[in-house]
């Protein structure tokens, strides 16, 4: 295989090109003790709080920052350290459907690395989302129960509407994203993030990219549907913590604790998801 010139690395490594994760600002920590705190005020569950911080993170493409969370997530005598990585890691995964594989990729990889010896040790390592002939069907049932959820009374007309920019787009994010990823495949092994969580985590991710205010309205219904539809009964919070999730209050804080995360991580600069090129 021919190498890479000295030119085109240090091309591809410019620092207008932004090539490298972001560090973790040295308030990081004081950021999600808020984020805890507000939600602990309103008796939401840590893993809500925990599924729209790490979402935020991993758009921002923050592997130390991510690493604190752990650290803060995991500070209670009483924390399963197992369970909290297993958590964030399901929650990154579910990441991939809204910003994409690499920042995934970055912020999984270094996060593995980040954890103790002893509780990466003990990871699951059984994948749980592999399709198979015996269950292929039970993923399409499962995506198009996900889908319809969020988006009614409008999911028949907004697949139609996809379908007009590309054959194959609603097709693609159906099976393999609504399907395949973000609905949680009946397992006995990992961590899950059900029906509220998924849709916090993809307001979480949609609000830290900017540029998809369109998005980010369609999820904060689908975390509202969660509530009018019942599939809310099925993850981890209690109905008043749901409800109030789903409230104008609520969505207000989900929004405001995202941009705090955006605002730190960026010392202020706003969403690195897709900024104004610089000239290289």
């Amino acid at each position: 295989m021919s190498k890479l010139s000295s030119g085109l690395k240090a091309l591809i490594n410019v620092p207008a090109a932004r090539p490298s994760t972001i560090p973790a600002p040295v308030n990081i920590t004081s950021v999600y003790q808020k984020i805890q705190h507000g939600a602990q005020s309103q008796r939401v569950t840590q893993p809500s709080w925990l599924a729209l911080s790490t979402a935020a993170t991993m758009t921002m493409n923050s592997p130390d920052s991510l690493a604190a969370l752990y650290q803060l997530a995991t500070a209670s005598p009483a924390a399963n350290h197992v369970e909290t990585a297993e958590f964030i890691r399901e929650v990154g995964l579910k990441c991939i459907s809204f910003n994409g594989i690499p920042r995934t990729i970055n912020c999984l990889n270094a996060f593995k690395a980040s954890l103790p010896e002893s509780v990466g040790a003990q990871l699951s390592r059984t994948p749980t989302r592999a399709p198979t002939p015996d269950n292929i069907a039970a993923i399409g049932t499962r995506g198009r129960a996900l889908w319809d959820s969020i988006y009614r009374p409008f999911e028949t007309k907004l697949y139609n509407k996809l379908a007009e920019s590309h054959p194959d787009l609603p097709v693609h994010i159906l099976n393999s994203h609504y399907g395949a990823l973000l609905s949680d495949p009946v397992r006995s092994t990992g961590a899950s993030a059900g029906r509220v969580l998924t849709s916090l985590v993809a307001v979480a991710c949609l609000r830290a990219q900017s540029g998809v205010g369109p998005q980010v309205t369609s999820h904060v219904f689908g975390l509202r549907k969660a509530l009018e539809d019942g599939s809310w009964v099925d993850d981890v919070e209690g109905e008043e913590a749901a409800r109030w999730l789903a409230s104008d209050e609520g969505n207000t804080w989900i929004l405001n604790s995202v941009d705090a995360i955006v605002d730190a991580v960026s010392h202020g600069s706003g969403s690195n998801f897709a900024p104004t090129r610089a000239k290289l």
